[in-house]
């Protein structure tokens, strides 16, 4: 099938701010980069592959039938809907930015198919690196999640909150987990298994109420709220402050410390862009962007 997107539009770009590190074994990219997804519903579990077909579309397919079924699922993860005008003007007015927003032109913002698993992610990634979380959720996907194969790819479909409510405490330690986050995990997962946290409710909220509905639930603390929002329900008007790794990127890209506070005041609804593009920054391109005069932030 295809898939209108609208323009302009880079698949690698979204993929990757999608999967953050190739060691992914729930979103994978074969050798000749079609993004592949693993994914269940309540007919069956099938999998999913995109690539990218033409500046205004992309083809996607489904191992079984009625594809189309998939279709929302697929325009949600790459974000192809969304219009992201205001982020280009918006993001022109941050000297300091705007080399990195016309480098990476095309990044769409990705969510994750459901908020428990923006949720999950926001918590294993809570103060650890980019490269220990993913190795913790690495061992996590493969001790809990099934796996579907077609030709030559093989993808894992993330697990839902009853698998691991239904782990040992030994498994999931064994697999990285602190005790902290143990106890935090099980609870946001019993939340959504019993229904303290609905996606479809929460989707129909106002970002700062969906935030406040998130960190009543133990383990969900203000950050964590902000990424699951973002990643979780696609919303752009959320930030995650106080991240050392947003704190390092900045620097990095602007070349010295910066007055991040009025950065995302210009950047108003559309701030959570800034997250993607960091992130990709700090993935594709490690070196730093011409320096700017600089003055330190008070919350930096």
């Amino acid at each position: 099938m295809r898939l209108p997107v609208r323009s302009p539009f880079r698949l690698d770009f979204t993929v990757d701010a999608l999967r953050r590190l190739a060691a992914n074994a729930v979103d994978v990219v074969a050798s000749d980069g079609t993004f592949c997804r693993a994914v269940r519903d309540e007919r069956s579990a099938e999998l999913l592959a995109v690539r990218a077909a033409d500046a205004g579309c992309i083809e996607f397919r489904a191992t079984g039938a009625d594809a189309e079924r998939w279709l929302l699922t697929v325009s949600r993860m790459l974000g192809t809907n969304v219009d992201l005008r205001s982020w280009y003007a918006r993001s022109a007015k941050v000297l300091w930015l705007r080399a990195l927003a016309r480098r990476l032109r095309g990044l769409k913002p990705p969510r994750y198919p459901t908020l428990w698993e923006a949720c999950a992610h926001a918590i294993v990634f809570q103060q650890i690196s980019i490269h220990a979380g993913a190795a913790i959720m690495q061992r996590i996907v493969g001790l809990l999640a099934e796996e579907v194969a077609a030709d030559d790819i093989r993808a894992r479909i993330f697990p839902e909150p009853a698998r691991w409510l239904d782990a040992s405490d030994p498994t999931l330690r064994g697999a990285g987990l602190s005790r902290n986050k143990l106890a935090h995990i099980r609870a946001v997962a019993a939340a959504f298994a019993d229904g303290t946290l609905n996606e479809e409710r929460l989707e129909a909220l106002p970002t700062p109420e969906a935030a406040v509905v998130l960190t009543a639930v133990r383990g969900i603390g203000p950050w964590s709220a902000s990424v699951a929002l973002l990643r979780g329900l696609g919303r752009l008007d959320a930030f995650p402050l106080r991240d050392s790794g947003v704190a390092r990127s900045v620097e990095r890209v602007a070349g010295g410390v910066i007055d991040l506070e009025e950065a995302l005041q210009t950047l108003g609804p559309m701030r959570g862009m800034l997250y993607f593009h960091l992130l990709l920054s700090r993935l594709h391109a490690p070196a730093a962007q011409p320096a700017v005069r600089a003055r330190r932030s008070k919350g930096a």
